[in-house]
């Protein structure tokens, strides 16, 4: 009795499987929430598959002194639908990558040079930090705020993957202090004082 309900669960679930091999992503279409149309297979060629951009250092000349260089549907259509992706972190002396979410994917950090700490803060508000060395790696969770510091004297290099083609990403600083929110409004939602805020607007652009 066990072995056809297990034949029929296994057939039910295959019902459900890919019915084409991959979908390249058409670049020249819009990205909804299942990602990008498939181009068409007679267009289709191997350096779909090939993504050669991370084997060069990014520019960490910028506030946060790091560089992330994705490789995501945008940069490299063959990921698409196949809920994988990958991007570089270069990390100068100092370089942080500040407080971030990707609300479409988890993330899994492998440091290849340098030294970084480098944690997330989960919904109940508990902390899970450490400072990474070489070869080791580190997870997170989906959604969740994390960081990234250079916490070693010289640059830092590190390669995370996806469990998405397009993650998605928002820097809370530059949510709060990058746009228009009236600086009223930040200031009541966060405890902070009117001086400090303009003085975080004008750091990062924004405005109001």
């Amino acid at each position: 009795m066990i072995l056809p309900i297990f034949i029929a669960s296994l057939l039910f679930s295959s019902s459900y499987a890919a019915v084409q091999d991959f979908c390249v992503a058409d670049l020249n279409g819009p990205e909804g929430p299942a990602g990008y149309s498939c181009k068409k297979p007679a267009k289709v060629t191997v350096d779909d598959f090939v993504f050669s951009g991370l084997g060069a250092a990014g520019n960490t000349s910028n506030i946060i002194k790091a560089a992330v260089t994705p490789a995501f549907a945008a940069q490299f259509p063959g990921v698409n639908g196949l809920g994988i992706s990958m991007a570089r972190l270069d990390l100068a002396t100092g370089g942080v990558i500040p407080m971030h979410t990707h609300p479409g994917a988890s993330e899994v950090l492998v440091v290849v040079q340098g030294s970084i700490c480098a944690g997330f803060i989960s919904s109940a508000n508990s902390v899970y930090f450490k400072s990474l060395k070489m070869g080791d790696i580190m997870v997170f969770p989906q959604g969740l705020l994390h960081f990234q510091i250079n916490a070693g004297r010289s640059s830092a290099l590190a390669y995370v993957s996806f469990s998405s083609p397009s993650p998605g990403l928002q820097i809370l600083d530059y949510a709060l202090f990058g746009n228009n929110l009236p600086s009223e409004l930040i200031e009541q939602t966060t405890f902070l004082d009117d001086a400090t805020v303009k003085k975080l607007k004008g750091v990062l652009g924004g405005s109001g």
